[in-house]
């Protein structure tokens, strides 16, 4: 008897240059941490040369997006003022303008940001705070024609990880990106820019990470596309710890392999992570599982 897969949503998101078509193939969002302090890659690519060098070497690995954030939002990092992200992010979209054939994503909480990244050419905001930081980077995103990703986050960066964690994850992630889609509807950004992502790894327990990941074709039932970023969080480390430790961030890609496949499986359309070339495959192949006729194709 064949099994029915879960299949899903296709989605057309409109952005400045281009419209990218999300759901027969997945996005493989590539990072590009331009910080001196985040949790996998800080300071390799704090440098203007090694950070272009880096975001076209991703583009070649197969990344069809680059997300470009100034501000490290790792558990227990405290924020930043407003000219040194601009100045980390600023020299480096410059630069990659009109080199990258790819879309750029700016990973901001801030609305000057966000602006200043979009002059700079870049085509989506990566909020993480779900538009709780600072709301007007929806009027950034609905006045340049920005995709606009909206991530669910129990409390703030620097203490999401001290207080107790929410006794039932689910409704909570739920009603805070329904909450994120209302602040940014009120703002007049169009439904179909939108983007929902349920925020592994920030203010969740490891359990919770887990049960959100299993959970995925139920966030689907929102109405919007999905990405999912779990590339080499601790809850992985804590899930390979062996000999009494954590594996480190740069040996997790083993187990970021299985969350990537398990995110597509799930209805995840953008996977965001470090290790590109590496993800790109676990994407083409499990994006072949969930459609068998893709693989002619390939």
């Amino acid at each position: 008897m064949e099994r029915e897969m879960f299949r899903r949503k296709r989605f057309r998101l409109k952005l400045p240059s281009r419209t990218l078509l999300l759901g027969e193939r997945t996005l493989v969002m590539g990072v590009l941490n331009l910080t001196p302090d985040s949790f996998s890659d800080g300071g390799l690519f704090a440098g203007t040369g090694s950070a272009l060098a880096h975001a076209l070497a991703m583009e070649q690995a197969g990344a069809g997006l680059i997300d470009i954030g100034g501000e490290s939002t790792r558990p227990g990092s405290q924020p930043i003022a407003l000219e040194e992200e601009l100045r980390r992010v600023l020299p480096v979209l410059k630069q990659l303008r009109g080199k990258l054939r790819i879309p750029i994503s700016i990973d901001t909480r801030k609305a000057q940001v966000a602006e200043a990244a979009a002059e700079a050419g870049a085509e989506i905001i990566n909020d993480i705070s779900g538009l709780r930081s600072d709301p007007r980077i929806a009027e950034v995103a609905r006045k340049h024609k920005l995709s606009l990703i909206l991530m669910h986050i129990r409390g703030e960066p620097h203490t999401m990880h001290q207080g107790p964690f929410a006794r039932d994850v689910w409704p909570e992630v739920i009603a805070g990106l329904r909450a994120a889609v209302a602040r940014a509807r009120h703002a007049g950004v169009p439904r179909s820019q939108i983007i929902l992502d349920p925020g592994i790894g920030f203010g969740k327990s490891f359990a919770q990470n887990y049960e959100l990941l299993a959970r995925l074709p139920d966030l689907a039932k929102l109405g919007y596309p999905l990405l999912v970023g779990t590339s080499r969080k601790t809850f992985l480390g804590a899930t390979l710890a062996r000999d009494g430790g954590r594996v480190p961030p740069t040996e997790r890609l083993q187990g970021t392999a299985a969350t990537v496949a398990a995110s597509i499986l799930g209805g995840a359309h953008i996977v965001r992570v470090h290790d590109v070339a590496e993800m790109a495959q676990v994407a083409r192949v499990t994006d072949c599982v969930l459609d068998p006729r893709l693989a002619a194709k390939s």
